[in-house]
């Protein structure tokens, strides 16, 4: 009986590869269950039934692409945590204040060179909050400025081979399937046509398709909550005798001063001509990366201590709300009891929503209020024993580690040349380019394993399993001879529309690294028996599978932005018809013009 149905499952393997294909898919376009798990229950499908074996199957994790993949999101992480990407983006917003449309377009710009050479999904989380800021500094609606964002993202992505995972991807596929594969800017011309497609035809089109309004869009954000706290300047300090405005701590686009309290002054206007002295007290707001990055500064101490002297690098660090039962609730924070006995330094307070007026010392307690509080790691236990305090712990946020930024980027860069010039391979460069971060402490290794998106890894893996599966099958085989009959008569640059038209209408309704793995092989096969050269149909599946603007589900920065924006899902739909439309034809005419 056993043998009769492997029989039966031999003879008809491409079929039943097609059958598992279709419901591959259509578990991708139902979502009952993630992406990534559909893909795994797909390559178990293929197991099961003994079209592919075990070898076959644990032989997709020497693939190289899901590897430079993981290596390019630490790298981008690396990037993140050293604070790169915040200085460029609070460098645009200084200058938004005295011209917004040009500070408007720096922005899209800075998006778009760096999606270019890191992965453009961090790069969109790290900007939808600055995003926000530069919509109040300017006045423009915050949502004809998201979706823009996401498109110009993916648009910087597909600019270079390590911009997007998909460019990777296909070009591991192509490599396994006996093409040469892709350099790092071979692909370069063709993005740099498509942006430019993509850039008129939103400037054409976003201004009366997109919302005007900001109705629904909730503008603060948890982890960018504002503290109150204030700097003390050291007696050694090397910003004494300077201008407030000349001091580069104090410079930082999420540092906004209120006052400064000068022995019993309290100066409120002018603060940036005020000429710091040795004692002077700077009251600031700021969010919880800057004010953690300013604890190991030699110029200032931060925050407020009632008795002894301890310093803001305590052993230990934690978080703390204030209870409703609080007994000081009304009192000003410096008469708090748990600072009566135990050695304890206020950082910050943060509220929601409504951050006290006065200075640290002086705010009045109110419930939920909350502090971050530093000392040894004895006192600290204190904390977690007073029962009107909840949610005593460690804080997640991590200070910026600004001095090693140019190491990230040195590593970046190390990436991009030696790859460029073929030195080495783009996989062994992003892994050393990632020894060298974490050697350098760029980033903590716990955090470079979090920057990781798992989910993507596993969806690679899974899907180039899938892959082998069909092909193993036979049933790429079966497509390509059914279909090459068909388009044989076609000629080149009529194939290559109706490859891009095809995988771009795919990837609006499937995930977007999933059409790349499958759709590769066939076109590549499909190439060869017509006796036509598969490069310019690969570049054609390469660009479709991140041309995904009509949709909120078929690119990750779509659906950052749409959830981000309090977007309707016809919003998309508006906005990226012209826009697929447009970088479509031009992409495609680019591919038949160049080959």
């Amino acid at each position: 009986m056993l043998d009769a149905i492997r029989s039966i499952i031999a003879e008809y393997q491409a079929f039943i590869g097609l059958a598992i294909l279709v419901l591959l898919f259509a578990g991708f376009i139902m979502e009952r269950f993630p992406a990534a798990v559909v893909a795994i229950l797909g390559a178990c499908g293929f197991l099961f039934l003994g079209i592919i074996d075990s070898d076959a199957m644990f032989g997709v994790f020497s693939n190289t692409a899901p590897i430079t993949i993981g290596a390019m999101f630490i790298l981008s992480g690396a990037l993140l945590r050293t604070g790169a990407i915040d200085a460029v983006a609070g460098f645009i917003i200084r200058r938004a204040k005295k011209n917004p449309k040009l500070a408007v377009a720096e922005m899209f710009l800075g998006g778009f060179v760096a999606s270019a050479f890191m992965n453009n999904t961090p790069v969109v989380v790290v900007m939808i909050p600055i995003i926000l800021r530069l919509a109040r500094v300017t006045g423009i609606s915050a949502k004809k400025l998201l979706i823009p964002l996401s498109f110009i993202c993916i648009l910087g992505g597909t600019t270079t081979l390590i911009g997007t995972s998909t460019n990777l991807i296909v070009d591991s596929v192509a490599r396994d399937n006996g093409l040469d594969g892709f350099g790092i800017f071979d692909i370069t011309p063709y993005g740099l046509a498509a942006a430019c497609a993509g850039t008129i035809m939103m400037i054409l089109f976003s201004s009366w398709l997109l919302p005007k309004d900001d109705v629904g869009l909730d503008f603060t954000d948890d982890n960018e909550a504002t503290f109150l706290t204030e700097l003390e300047v050291r007696n050694a300090s090397q910003d004494i005798g300077k201008k407030i405005s000349e001091v580069a701590a104090l410079k930082r686009p999420k540092i906004r001063m209120t006052a400064l309290k000068r022995s019993t002054q309290f100066i409120r206007h002018d603060l940036e001509e005020q000429i710091l002295e040795a004692g002077d007290r700077v009251v600031v707001q700021l969010d919880v990366a800057e004010l953690l990055s300013l604890r190991s500064s030699t110029d200032f101490k931060i925050g407020i201590v009632r008795k002894g002297d301890v310093g803001a690098m305590g052993e230990a660090l934690v978080e703390a709300t204030v209870s409703t039962s609080h007994p000081a609730i009304g009192s000003k924070l410096i008469d708090i009891p748990f600072l009566s006995n135990p050695n304890l330094r206020i950082l910050g307070l943060t509220r929601y929503r409504n951050l006290p007026r006065s200075d640290l010392p002086n705010a009045r307690i109110h419930a939920a209020d909350r502090l971050i509080v530093t000392g040894s790691k004895a006192d600290i236990q204190t904390m977690y024993e007073n029962p009107n305090l909840f949610g005593v712990g460690d804080t997640k946020a991590r200070a910026f580690r600004r001095d090693r930024a140019p190491i990230a980027i040195g590593a970046l860069i190390m990436v991009v040349v030696l790859s460029a010039l073929g030195v080495l391979s783009l996989a062994v460069s992003a892994i050393l380019a990632v020894g060298a971060i974490l050697f350098a402490r760029c980033i903590d290794a716990e955090e470079a394993w979090s920057s990781i998106d798992g989910n993507v890894l596993v969806l690679v893996f899974a899907m180039l399993a899938v892959g082998v599966g069909l092909q193993q099958a036979g049933s790429v085989d079966l497509l390509v001879s059914t279909m090459t009959p068909i388009l044989i008569s076609l000629p080149p640059w009529a194939l290559i529309a109706a490859v891009y038209i095809f995988s771009v209408i795919m990837t609006e309704i499937v995930t977007n690294n999933a059409v790349a793995i499958i759709i590769t092989p066939i076109v590549i096969t499909l190439a060869q028996n017509i006796g036509m050269a598969p490069e310019p149909l690969v570049i054609a599946v390469m660009f479709a599978a991140s041309a995904s603007f009509a949709t909120p589900i078929g690119y990750q920065t779509n659906t950052l932005v749409y959830a981000a924006g309090n977007y309707r899902f016809t919003d998309f739909f508006k906005a990226g018809i012209p826009l697929t439309v447009g970088v479509g034809f031009t992409t495609c005419m680019m591919i038949a013009l160049l080959h």
